[in-house]
């Protein structure tokens, strides 16, 4: 039983990480074709930022109800469901002429993205309560993996195909990838959390689930949530404004200018392959502590240097800085309230993908595009100060 229960979840993780990747893939395919669609709609900086805010308002909208379905049809259901719906969405912006029409095709985008986020997490967090070991960040490394394979394909497809062939393509590749790992995730089981004494008594987890969540966990929840709030703000806003920042500032071409969200993603990458070992080894506070500081560091390296190949070394180390914030955040919170935890810190999380597009239009048309990134560092270094002051209770966690 133990190797036909090691064998199980070796399958469901390695599914799940495929999904976890085309999420990435399909993201980041449409971010490296916003200069193309701003152009083609003729929107300015603050229309753009209104139209954008249609993904984290969707995203925003669906995911407290995305927590209700995972608990009545289970989160392997609803993740193959919103991995259909995510693919056919991401053909539809091209197909748009004006901000308006935009903003509301990406509305429909951002219920997809929102609903497959707060789905595969929820299976992620059981299975990481099945296996005992913090291996969170190797699934959001995948997304990161996925992004920066998505952002890289797009900069080299960008001169000889148009969005709509582009994004066209990526639908019928999702499409092909949901329906072949959907197949083996819906005859994959939920894991049981280990029982890791060997007692048979019922393992934190379920004592919590079973007397209800107190106004503690509550707090808790809230906690990790502003934490994915500063730095979901801040992977919104290099994805939604990277590539113009680094096309319209510093005169980029546009192959360039897509490598500025691979450079980003390679390094979220790197940091996430890592952070199962450096979560054993530092502890959840100093992880989130030093992560924040490095990514101010790096945001203000990105946002401020005049020169390409600098900016590009800051959305770096920016990337390693935020690479397990948020995985941290999410996994802790499912870890005390099961989905709708998970769902209440994505909610708080994409929060700040909500503030950050039109905020940082509205900035760029008031003051510049690079002081407005500059508000990236300001959250990172809240969510350190967070991590940091609530240290202790933190510790105390599961």
């Amino acid at each position: 039983m133990p190797g036909r229960r090691g064998h199980d979840l070796v399958r469901l993780r390695v599914v799940l990480t495929v999904f976890f990747a085309l999420d990435g893939f399909v993201f980041a395919g449409w971010v490296v074709r916003i200069p193309a669609v701003k152009e083609q709609t003729g929107a300015s900086a603050s229309a753009l930022g209104l139209a954008l805010l249609g993904v984290s308002a969707g995203a925003v909208v669906t995911m407290m109800l995305t927590g209700r379905l995972c608990g009545r049809y289970g989160s392997h259901r609803v993740t193959v469901v919103c991995g259909v719906l995510l693919s056919l969405s991401v053909a539809l912006p091209p197909l748009t002429h004006s901000a308006p029409a935009l903003g509301a095709v990406l509305l429909v985008f951002g219920a997809a993205y929102g609903g497959i986020n707060v789905a595969f997490n929820s299976a992620a967090v059981d299975l990481v309560a099945a296996l005992g070991r913090p291996v969170m960040p190797s699934f959001h490394a995948a997304f990161s993996l996925g992004g920066m394979i998505g952002a890289g394909l797009g900069g080299l497809v960008a001169g000889s195909l148009s969005p709509t062939r582009h994004l066209l393509g990526l639908t019928v590749i999702g499409l092909v990838v949901t329906a072949v790992a959907g197949r083996v995730l819906l005859r994959c089981e939920v894991p049981a959390p280990a029982d890791r004494d060997g007692s048979g008594a019922r393992p934190p987890r379920e004592e919590r689930a079973a007397r209800g969540t107190d106004a503690r966990t509550r707090r808790l929840v809230v906690v990790f949530g502003l934490i994915a709030l500063c730095t979901a703000y801040g992977e919104g806003a290099l994805a939604d404004w990277g590539a113009l920042h680094l096309e319209e500032d510093l005169g980029a071409r546009p192959g360039v200018a897509a490598a500025g969200y691979t450079c980003f993603a390679l390094a979220m990458t790197i940091g996430r392959l890592t952070g199962t070992r450096l979560l054993e080894r530092l502890g959840l506070s100093r992880t989130v502590i030093a992560g924040g500081t490095l990514a101010c560091a790096g945001m203000l390296l990105g946002a401020l240097s005049p020169a390409v190949w600098a900016a590009l070394l800051g959305f770096a180390v920016a990337g390693l800085g935020l690479a397990n914030i948020f995985p941290i955040a999410v996994e802790r919170a499912g870890a005390l309230a099961g989905p709708g935890g998970v769902a209440t810190a994505s909610t708080l999380g994409y929060g700040g993908m909500l503030l950050g597009p039109p905020a940082i239009g509205f900035m760029a048309d008031w003051f510049s595009l690079p002081a407005a990134l500059t508000s990236v560092a300001v959250l990172a270094a809240v969510a350190a100060a967070i991590g940091y002051g609530t240290r202790r209770v933190t510790r105390a966690g599961p």
